[in-house]
């Protein structure tokens, strides 16, 4: 089961902020489920995981918000 993290109402850089802490946190290999609603997050969330050596594996639109779908690398 996937961790979730909801960054919504959060402006940049927050959600990444907020995923970069919750990942240090989680095993490699380890799958967490970003939301957020920020319109800066669609080019910083893609960045920050390839900087970071995570896997972007899948984003998907819910509503208002985007959900990614992070693998943790290592």
């Amino acid at each position: 089961m996937p961790e979730t993290l909801d960054a919504t109402h959060l402006l940049c850089p927050l959600p990444v902020l907020k995923a970069r802490k919750r990942l240090k946190s989680m095993e490699d290999g380890a799958i967490l489920e970003l939301r957020a609603d920020d319109p800066a997050a669609v080019v910083d969330v893609p960045h920050f995981c390839a900087e970071a050596g995570h896997a972007l594996i899948e984003t998907r639109a819910d509503g208002a918000a985007e959900i990614y779908v992070i693998r943790k690398g290592g």
